[in-house]
């Protein structure tokens, strides 16, 4: 597991830098008619949380760091759903420590993207249930689970944000496509499903370059303008067949998605890393500079764009978070 040093140069630089930036990234920026909300794709990462970085010292309490991400950023995407299929109760904190009109957006589980999960990390009621095959392997597929197990893992996952939904609380789903889902009908049947057995907002991801090939493309877009699913646009390291181009497009006039990935080549596929390694990358403000009227162009004629930093490495994500609404706010001025 990374670790960071509180005194390590890269975190001082990122830590000055975020002293200049300023607090306005605390509130959403109007653009136009829109607005936008920045913030990071996690508040509890091993060196996010290392004393000093970006929580005070002596902030050791989940609920005490998510009080005090709230009152620094008006959105935060939630990775852990990935992994594990949420539970009520912990949506419910998530509601009471955060402010009335923070946003949370939440990663789809494993499962509902063709990923696959670990069988450790299943509810007991639904691991307890699955054929002798499956309980004795250490993952588990989407295409090998029995329909009504699947259904549970919808069922679960949608009832647990109820409080979020309640309280208008959640932004939207993220469904992240692995890099070997490949433009197909099958692929963008799967999508139109996710959103209609989960009946909540989505916004989707790709992770293989073919989708906007010049193949592609076209195709791919008028799919999602269609339905008006909103796209996640990235910035991430190029030359990969995972690589999927820094393209920008609106689909859906209420949500745009805009996620930072960090540039580290090195990393991007490298195997058996965390991934605050992967996405170990500071962008430099001419790079960040260079997407403020991109964002800007898409806010004014969407109601809501939220501006994801990926690159959770230590105090990265957050400072990057505050220095792109910095940009953004000196624009409209």
């Amino acid at each position: 597991m990374a670790r960071t040093d509180p005194h390590d140069p890269g975190v001082d630089v990122a830590r000055k830098r975020a002293e200049e930036a300023g607090d306005i990234s605390r509130l959403p920026i109007r653009v136009g008619h829109g607005e936008v909300r920045s913030g990071t794709a996690s508040w509890t990462d091993p060196t996010m949380i290392a004393p000093g970085v970006f929580y005070p010292v002596g902030m050791k309490t989940a609920e005490d760091r998510l009080r005090f991400y709230a009152s620094q950023f008006p959105m935060v995407e939630v990775d852990a759903t990935y992994y594990a299929l949420p539970n009520k109760r912990t949506a419910e904190s998530w509601v009471e420590r955060t402010p009335e009109d923070f946003v949370f957006d939440i990663k789809a589980h494993a499962l509902m993207t063709g990923q696959p999960t670990e069988v450790s990390r299943l509810p007991n009621a639904i691991k307890d249930d699955l054929p002798s095959e499956l309980i004795e392997k250490r993952r588990v597929y989407r295409k090998d689970m029995p329909v009504e197990l699947l259904d549970a893992v919808y069922r679960q996952f949608r009832e647990a944000l109820e409080p979020l939904i309640r309280a208008r609380k959640l932004g939207a789903v993220f469904v992240q496509f692995p890099k070997w889902v490949f433009p197909s009908n099958e692929a963008r049947e799967l999508i139109l499903e996710t959103r209609q057995r989960l009946d909540l907002p989505i916004a989707v991801e790709f992770r293989h370059g073919s989708w906007f090939n010049e193949k592609n493309a076209e195709r791919t877009i008028k799919f999602l303008q269609d339905n008006k699913i909103p796209y996640v646009a990235v910035d991430e390291p190029q030359g990969f067949k995972s690589s999927v181009p820094p393209v920008v497009f609106t689909t859906n006039d209420e949500l745009a998605v805009f996620r930072f990935h960090g540039r580290n080549k090195e990393n991007w596929e490298k195997k058996d890393i965390p991934p605050s390694e992967r996405f170990r990358y500071l962008y430099d403000e001419d790079e960040l500079a260079d997407w403020t009227p991109k964002i800007a162009t898409v806010a004014r004629s969407t109601k809501h764009t939220h501006v994801v930093y990926n690159n959770c490495f230590s105090n990265y994500g957050t400072t990057n978070a505050r220095e792109a609404a910095r940009l953004l706010a000196e624009m409209q001025n």
